[in-house]
């Protein structure tokens, strides 16, 4: 999309669309969760790995997870653990980090998801379980 000179000139990278602003909005939110899946084996390793190092202040693992993907172009099916992790979002490098170094997989789950709200004094623990950026 073509922009007036004078907006060019205030933001010469271009203007996001609509459908970036609207469908791919920015991760501004302090806390995230990130959703990892591993096999039983490794999960629990991880989950306290990631707090041990401070990068979350909860993990919760949830057991028994039917996967259903695509892996090299056939259709498998695997029993996993979810990660649920709590953090936040300026430790994120960090903890994909310390994931991908302890997770067995050549492509781990590794998705953050904004918490956008949530009781303050929770969020208050986040903060003060989670090393300092």
């Amino acid at each position: 999309m073509k922009y007036p000179p004078s907006l060019n000139r205030l933001c010469p990278q271009g203007f996001p669309s609509i459908t970036d602003l609207v469908i791919f909005p920015p991760m501004k939110d302090k806390y995230c969760i990130v959703l990892v899946t591993a096999p039983e084996a490794d999960a629990r390793t991880i989950a306290r790995a990631l707090v041990a190092q401070d990068l979350a202040a909860c993990v919760n693992i949830v057991a028994n997870l039917t996967s259903v993907y695509r892996w090299q172009g056939e259709v498998e099916e695997d029993t996993e653990q979810l990660l649920v992790i709590k953090t936040r979002r300026d430790v994120l490098e960090a903890l994909k980090a310390a994931v991908l170094e302890a997770h067995p997989y050549e492509l781990p789950e590794i998705i953050a998801v904004p918490i956008v709200d949530g009781l303050s004094g929770y969020l208050d623990w986040i903060d003060e379980s989670v090393l300092l950026q």
